[in-house]
C-alpha cells in the first residue's frame, strides 16, 4: 500500500513514527528514512536509531538556507532516496518510510519520476511505501491508497513561542 501523511498541521513525522513502531512491533521489519532533518536533530531519532539500527537514516542537512547550496541538499536527498531503495530491494521489509520525502519533492531535491519509481519498486517487492511532508500532488494523492490530512488549527509560534525540544524537534 501506498501510506500518505500531508498538510500544514503539525504531527506527520510522529505519525509516521507511530505506524513504524506499530509494525516494528509485531515483529515486521522497517526501514525509515528522512530526506531534509539532519543527524542529531530529532528526538524521534534516538530512538529510531535504537530500534532500527543500519535501518534508519537521518539524510538531510536541514532547511535550505542558502540557494548555492541546493545542489549538495539535492544530492543528499537523491542519496537518502537510494538508500531506501536499496534497503527495499535487498531487506524487503514490511514498510519503508519517506519522512519529509514530499518536502523534498517540493522543494526541487527529488523529482516526481524518482518518487515513482520508488513507489513501483516499492510494490514490485511487496513492501508498503508511507510518504510524508507538505504539498501533496494530486497525481499522488489519487495513486495513494491512504492519505491523511494534517490541519493546523492552532500554532504557539503565532503568539511568539519559540520552537520547544521535546515537542518540534
Amino acid at each position: 500500500m501506498l501510506l500518505i501523511y500531508t498538510g500544514k498541521g503539525k504531527g506527520k513525522t510522529c505519525a509516521a513514527v507511530g505506524q513504524a513502531i506499530r509494525a516494528y512491533g509485531h515483529g515486521l521489519g522497517v526501514v525509515f528514512g528522512q530526506f531534509v532533518k539532519r543527524d542529531i536533530q530529532a528526538g524521534e531519532q534516538v530512538v529510531l536509531k535504537q530500534l532500527l539500527g543500519e535501518n534508519f537514516l537521518a539524510g538531510g542537512l536541514g532547511f535550505l538556507k542558502n540557494k548555492d547550496d541546493f545542489e549538495v541538499h539535492a544530492n543528499k536527498a537523491k542519496s537518502t532516496l537510494q538508500w531506501i531503495i536499496k534497503k527495499i530491494q535487498r531487506r524487503k521489509p514490511f514498510l519503508a518510510v519517506l519522512d519529509e520525502s514530499l518536502y523534498a519533492l517540493g522543494l526541487g531535491y527529488l523529482t516526481l519520476d524518482e518518487i515513482w519509481a520508488c513507489i513501483e519498486i516499492a510494490q514490485n517487492n511487496n513492501v508498503h511505501l508511507l510518504l510524508t511532508g507538505r504539498e501533496l500532488p494530486y497525481i499522488l494523492q489519487e495513486k495513494a491508497d491512504l492519505v491523511s490530512h494534517i490541519e493546523e488549527v492552532k500554532h504557539h509560534y503565532a503568539q511568539g513561542i519559540v520552537a520547544q525540544r521535546g515537542i518540534e524537534f
